[in-house]
């Protein structure tokens, strides 16, 4: 969304902002031919996968010196928002799995739009907010998948937001 790191920055200035990989992937393939999407995903791979960035980076240079002439709107999107894409870069692979992609946010406001659409108008604030409990309960009796190796993930951002997870860690 245009404008969503900026009102992130405004209300929580420590936020580090990280795009969704897995959107900017699924954005940058509704511009590349069917023919071209496999090559084109397979020279987008290490990209994104990289260990490190100055790989991740080597591989968006080697990107744009083979598509960039037949795709510069892809290329360009890519680098236009390095800065926001590459930030998971900076943590270790635990951290990188969780945080590189919203697939579990996206999972929720799905949840919320389909119980909203149908209702039209509520009476008053607190009737959506019961509502969007309800559904933020029935929503989370299908989370069956924990994180892999919470322990170590949730200790390594302790380390890297040293003092911001107090609330969480003192439970």
């Amino acid at each position: 969304m245009t404008g969503f790191p900026e009102a992130i920055a405004s209300l929580f200035p420590q936020t580090e902002i990280q795009l969704c990989i897995i959107q900017q992937i699924r954005n940058s393939m509704t511009y590349v031919a069917s023919k071209n999407q496999k090559a084109f995903m397979a020279d987008l791979k290490p990209v994104y996968r990289a260990s490190r960035i100055d790989a991740a980076e080597t591989a968006l240079d080697e990107l744009d010196a083979k598509w960039g002439d037949t795709y510069p709107i892809v290329l360009k999107s890519w680098c236009g928002k390095w800065a926001l894409l590459s930030a998971y870069f900076k943590y270790p692979e635990a951290i990188r799995k969780i945080i590189y992609t919203t697939n579990a946010v996206e999972a929720i406001h799905r949840q919320f739009r389909k119980l909203t659409k149908t209702e039209g108008a509520f009476p008053n604030e607190n009737s959506l907010l019961k509502l969007l409990y309800a559904g933020k309960l029935n929503a989370t009796e299908k989370w069956t998948m924990p994180i892999q190796n919470w322990s170590q993930v949730l200790s390594q951002l302790d380390i890297y937001f040293e003092g911001r997870l107090n609330s969480v860690l003192d439970i």
